[in-house]
């Protein structure tokens, strides 16, 4: 996606011209994917201390109360 965003402003700005380039986009990728490994054990522990969770309802089956607390970027 940020490719298309930023593919349109390579015309204007040079040094948008990096993202035409395929080992560009592919070290960003690896990149961000080593960031969400590293970060996303703290970043749901934190999630959990905050106490951003998903509410189950007490109508549903009792296999589903063990999910109680999970966070999620669900809308509440």
């Amino acid at each position: 996606m940020l490719y298309h965003l930023l593919a349109p402003l390579r015309d204007d700005f040079a040094i948008f011209n990096v993202v035409r380039y395929i080992t560009f986009r592919t070290m960003m990728a690896v990149i961000t994917g080593v960031l969400s490994l590293l970060c996303g054990p703290w970043f749901i522990r934190t999630l959990r201390r905050l106490s951003v969770g998903q509410n189950i309802r007490e109508v549903g089956p009792q296999s589903h109360q063990v999910k109680a607390g999970t966070p999620t970027m669900a809308a509440c």
